[in-house]
Parts: C-alpha cells; structure tokens; sequence
C-alpha cells in the first residue's frame, strides 16, 4: 500500500473520478468504510459496558475515539504492510487512540461481526440515494407521459412500422420499468437487507456465550447493537451473513441498469436521422467527433447503456460468492466484493443521473414524426379497413390478400421516395370500391384514430400507478447531475 501515491501517473478506476456522485464515491470510500467499523465496535462496546463488561471510563474513551475524524488510513495501511490484516490494522489503530480502553474493543468478536455489519450500514445508506435518483427520474418520466400523452407517432416491431401509439404512452413502458425498480428497492430493505448480527466466528455466539454466560444475555447484546445501528440481524450466520444478499443486491441494481439500457437505446435509435424523432439534449458546445464537426451522437444515452452492461454480468459474481461459500466460510468472495458491489452502486449511480437529465431535457420533433407518419401510418390502417369491411360482409381472408398486394406495391413506393399511396390504391380496388366512400376510408387510415386506449391510459397510469409511488418518496428539487464525460 502505497498511500499518497495516487495520481495520473498510475492506474485509477474511472469511478475514483469519471463516473458516480461525490456522494456515492464518499459512501465506499476507504474513511467511510473504516469509520462504519467504527461505529460497529463502539456499538458493541456500549453494549458490553451494560453487561459490566466495559467501565463507564472505558466506553467514554472508546466513544470519543470512534468517529470518522479519528480515522487514520495511512497509519492503518503501515500496519497491514506488516499483519496482512486490514481489519486487524485498523483495529490497532483504534485501540491505540483509545489508550488502556483499547483493549477491551473487539472482545468476543470475528472480523465479519464488523465488516459484515458495517457493509450492511453502507448499503443502506447506498440504496438510499439510488432511492432518490429512481424517484427522480420517475417524476421526470411522469411529466414527459402528461406532456406527450395525445401525441401520435409510429409504433416499431421489428425495427419496422407497426401501428400508431402516442409518445406519452412510449414514456409510460419506461416509467413502468421504474416503478418495478423502486418497488425491489423497497422489497429489498424491507425484507432482505440485514446486518449479521453479533454471532462470533462461525455464527453460533459462542465467545459470548462464554462471556455473558446466558443465551437470554447474548440475544440481549445483539439486540442492543443492532438498534443502536438501526438495522436488523438475520436469525442464523457462519462467520458472515449469507452472501445470497449480496446476490439479491446486485440483481436489483442491475434490474435498474436494465431500465436505463432500455431508454438509452431507445433514445439512441429515435435520435438516428432515420427516424429523427427524439435526440438528447446537446450543449452548444459539445463536441461530437474529431473528425466530423457536424456531429450530433447520442453520447450520454451510449455512455449509460455502456455502464449498465458493466452491472448486468456483477450478479453473475454475487452468485459466485453466495454459492461457492463453503461450509461456515471461505474468503475467495473478499476481493470480487471490495470489486463488483462499490462500482455497481456507483455505475448505477451515473445510469440514473444521466438518465434524469435525459428525461428532463430530451428534444422531441414533431416535424420528424408528422413525416414518419405520414410514411407508415397509412400502412397500420389496414387493420381498420379490413374489419370494416367485413362487418359489411365481406370475406376475412379475401380481404386480407387483397389488401396485402395493395400494401405491397405501396412499400415499393414509398422505398422509392414517393408518397403513400395507399389510401389511393385501396380505393381504387375491387375490395374497397363501392363500399367504402374515400371519406370513410380515409378516416380509417388516419393514424391519430388508431392509437386505442393510449391516451386515457396514460392519464390512469400517471394516477394510479406512479402518483402513489412519488407520494411515498416526495421528488427532491435540484441535486447533482451526471458529469458529462
């Protein structure tokens, strides 16, 4: 450990710098780390002084050493050099700031009872902010579905012209995404995020046991730590608790990359001049190409896409870690954590910033998507005329042939560079003359009539599906925004 030695002229992550809040890189950094151990052996201590175990002269000095500004990493690195011990290091320091005190912390403690807590406090406050950047790009969504809810455009399966939708309903699909994400989150505090508790080396409490001499007297420890820490212990651990938390913690971080994967190559696709209906909002500035000054690439949904592909294989190692534990514990899982979980947090962290900026101040041309319309939208019609024209009698199955040649050589025509001319073909032709007026039949083919429930379903959707969730997690005005690079 070489501390001071890190600069521009040795390898840095991109999260020391690129990409994450200051917050979310402040939350794992190695202080906060240390200082959560400390907050867990202060813990523990007090709760020791309750059970006679500490003196009231002990605790306080121990207190009064326990916080962040007390941490001293570079001290704690020269010690590991020696021990090879980064918990035991740490430990070292602490104890010597707290004098004669110092040799009462840790009493009846493993590492984990420590780490394993501590990782539990930083996740907590971890998924708190990824809370509150989710909430945020709901209520960015939300506007966005209001705003564009009777707007219509093409629908695309396949890559090819479907029927019409509106692109209010469009933002609603991503918002829907969002919604699932925020309720795993919840699920995940609820439910599943839990601290190990204060069980000893291989989870049965038996160092304090021996201390405390009663199972009612250790219970009555844990307890007592575990409050004064604010989260919960799970029932049973080995000496740490089931990595299959860690597994489900990445899994919902990157179920939130995969609704930021989802808008982003939405957005870029929408952005391509084929279709030019949307496009991420561009500085006046911004630089799109070395080489091609006229450039306008859709770097900001690329960069999100990119990250969130690093967050979709991090389960992969949380299933990894959870499944090759063996027995009470192995220690293979300890790098990869230090690893996958800090940089999903972070990486899903940069996802959401950029995705709200996206959302906030995305461009949409009404221009383009009159003009796709006008393209395609004749074509998505079709499905109209033919039921109206079997409810006057027609045969099902003949119709549909004859509109499908008809549609055909309309493709052709547009393929060309021509107008759609479809609507004329069809009145034209023995399914449609005579018993269609080409009013009627161009009522049939305006897209705007052949959107359904798109409209009416984004205004219940905004209702009752999103308002609830935003009135559970009020939206904070301002905060940070995704850097840009």
């Amino acid at each position: 450990m070489r501390d001071g030695a890190y600069g521009y002229d040795s390898y840095l992550s991109p999260f020391t710098w690129r990409y994450g809040s200051e917050e979310m890189r402040r939350l794992f950094s190695e202080t906060q780390r240390r200082a959560a151990w400390r907050k867990v052996w202060a813990s523990i201590a007090k709760a020791q002084s309750e059970s006679g175990l500490l003196t009231r002269a002990e605790l306080q000095k121990i207190l009064q050493n326990s916080g962040e500004k007390r941490v001293d990493v570079a001290k704690a690195h020269e010690i590991e050099k020696t021990i090879k011990h980064d918990l035991m290091a740490e430990l070292r320091v602490f104890a010597g700031q707290a004098g004669e005190a110092g040799g009462k912390l840790h009493l009846g403690a493993t590492s984990m009872d420590i780490e394993d807590n501590a990782d539990a406090l930083l996740f907590s406050k971890a998924l708190d902010i990824i809370l509150e950047r989710l909430v945020a790009c709901l209520d960015a969504a939300r506007k966005r579905i209001i705003k564009h809810k009777d707007l219509v455009c093409m629908g695309w399966t396949h890559l090819q012209p479907a029927e019409p939708t509106t692109m209010g309903y469009r933002f609603a699909n991503y918002a829907q995404d969002l919604v699932f994400d925020v309720r795993l989150v919840e699920t995940l505090r609820k439910d599943f995020l839990r601290g190990k508790g204060i069980k000893g080396a291989v989870g049965t409490s038996a160092s304090f046991r021996k201390l405390l001499g009663t199972k009612a007297k250790v219970g009555k420890l844990e307890e007592r730590v575990m409050s004064e820490l604010g989260i919960e212990a799970f029932d049973v651990s080995t000496q740490t608790y089931p990595r299959k938390l860690d597994s489900l913690v990445l899994s919902v971080l990157a179920s939130i990359a995969q609704s930021c994967a989802k808008f982003g190559l939405d957005l870029r696709v929408l952005q391509s001049p084929v279709f030019g209906e949307l496009s991420e909002p561009i500085e006046e500035a911004q630089v799109g190409s070395s080489a091609m000054p006229f450039k306008r690439n859709p770097v900001a949904a690329e960069r999100m896409c990119s990250l969130a592909r690093v967050v979709a294989v991090a389960p992969l190692v949380g299933f990894m870690n959870a499944a090759n534990t063996v027995l009470e514990r192995t220690l293979d899982d300890s790098a990869s954590r230090r690893v996958v979980i800090p940089e999903a947090f972070l990486a899903v962290d940069e996802c959401l910033l950029i995705y709200e900026r996206l959302m906030r101040g995305i461009r949409v041309y009404p221009a383009m998507i009159k003009r796709n319309l006008e393209r395609f939208g004749p074509f998505a019609g079709t499905e109209a005329v033919l039921m109206k024209l079997v409810q006057k009698g027609g045969d099902r199955q003949k119709l549909h042939e004859a509109i499908r040649v008809e549609s055909f050589v309309a493709w052709d025509a547009v393929m060309e560079g021509k107008p759609n001319p479809l609507e004329r073909r069809l009145a034209e032709s023995k399914a449609v003359r005579g018993k269609l007026s080409r009013k009627e039949l161009r009522a049939l083919m305006d897209p705007s009539s052949h959107v359904g429930d798109a409209s009416e379903d984004c205004d219940e959707f905004v209702e009752d599906v999103v308002a609830p969730v935003l009135k559970r997690h009020p939206p904070k005005k301002g905060g940070r925004r995704a850097a840009g690079y």
